[in-house]
């Protein structure tokens, strides 16, 4: 996939959080800056979402949820999206060319959300880019299942799919307590999306063939 965006139009790049995973990893790119690029979070739980330091936020779901989260149930995640579909097609804005997704895949809203709000993204005629994080072994099989079921109605719904492996952490940094574990997924994630969001702001002009990327 090869795309062309010229620097004065840098500012056409939404990074969309979706999900605790994906929101997190946001709120680190916000707080760290990337030039040129605005941010979403959008989240069943009121109260991160609250908590966030991104300004555009869309909460989902208030009515299905009442603001606590999705309980790790995708259908759950999905429907809270369908419902406020209208906010976040909003929020995207008809200015927007590309978009990057991240989310932590397993869980309810990021899983269920996500695939939702890449497939309105493709239908308002954006690149669409989802960058997501597959479980921890020790979260238990549950989630790696319902993580696997996600990415793949993400696939379909996405120009580009990067998938980063969690284990693939603990190989490389050894054994992790829960909450550094947990910290360094959400590193990741944030420094995938800024590293392909940088290129293009940065230098204004990107011609890059994202089969050279860990694609899925």
């Amino acid at each position: 996939m090869k795309f062309d965006l010229p620097k004065e139009k840098a500012s056409v790049i939404k990074v969309v959080g979706v999900g605790g995973g994906g929101s997190n990893a946001v709120n680190h790119m916000y707080q760290a800056g990337i030039k040129g690029v605005e941010f979403l979070v959008c989240n069943t739980d009121s109260q991160a979402l609250n908590a966030s330091p991104v300004p555009m936020k869309v909460q989902l779901g208030a009515s299905l949820t009442e603001g606590r989260g999705a309980g790790s149930l995708p259908e759950m995640g999905k429907n809270s999206a369908i419902e406020n579909l209208d906010d976040v097609k909003e929020a995207l804005g008809h200015n927007t060319k590309m978009i990057f997704i991240t989310a932590g895949m397993g869980g309810g809203t990021g899983t269920g959300a996500a695939p939702v709000i890449a497939k309105l993204a493709k239908e308002m005629g954006m690149l669409t880019v989802g960058i997501v994080t597959v479980p921890f072994n020790f979260e238990g099989k549950k989630r790696q299942v319902q993580a696997l079921k996600g990415i793949e109605e993400l696939k379909s719904t996405v120009d580009t799919l990067l998938v980063i492996c969690n284990d693939k952490l603990r190989e490389i940094h050894g054994d992790l307590k829960l909450t550094e574990a947990f910290g360094h997924a959400d590193d990741i994630l944030s420094t995938a999306a800024r590293s392909i969001a940088e290129i293009i702001t940065v230098t204004g002009y990107i011609n890059v063939d994202f089969a050279d990327v860990y694609t899925v």
